[in-house]
């Protein structure tokens, strides 16, 4: 299966993602080569894609989501980016997952191959269902969409065109 044609800030965005490959996990930092976590992934490639960081992020524990019980990483998103539906995504859209049902989104990814929101697992190294991502022990890596990632999908954004107002 292919992506239907993505859009240019995707394409720059998911070049961009691709940058950040091997760079060290570090809770709260977002910094090409030297640490990162989920969310300093997307700031940094925010910045690179329009100049300037989406917002100032207070400092947040590991267990921030699961604390305040809000949706903070979704809804910063939907002020920063564009809603994309799971029925449609493309290379380079952001990907937000709930790591426990009813739990706020907490992690977030670059789409690099096929999703969506139903998808199966196809097996690793099929080349497909798969996305960037920065975790907790990890390194900047890319991995394959299982069937563990799928059934977390809550939501997806795109990159604006323009730097959003």
């Amino acid at each position: 299966m292919t992506l239907p044609r993505t859009l240019p800030m995707n394409d720059a965005a998911l070049q961009e993602a691709r940058r950040w490959l091997g760079t060290p996990y570090r809770h709260q930092a977002s910094c090409r080569g030297a640490g990162t976590d989920c969310l300093g992934l997307v700031r940094g490639i925010y910045r690179a894609l329009y100049g300037q960081e989406p917002e100032t992020v207070p400092p947040y524990t590991s267990e921030w989501a699961e604390v305040s019980g809000e949706e903070t990483l979704h809804d910063a998103a939907l002020r920063h980016l564009e809603p994309a539906p799971l029925d449609d995504l493309r290379a380079g859209d952001v990907l937000l997952f709930r790591m426990m049902p009813h739990s706020p989104i907490k992690h977030a990814g670059i789409l690099t191959g096929t999703a969506t929101a139903t998808g199966g697992d196809t097996g690793c190294g099929s080349g497909s269902d798969t996305m960037i991502h920065a975790y907790s022990g990890r390194a900047v890596c890319e991995t394959h969409l299982g069937r563990w990632w799928h059934t977390r999908l809550a939501a997806a954004c795109r990159w604006p065109a323009r730097i959003p107002t």
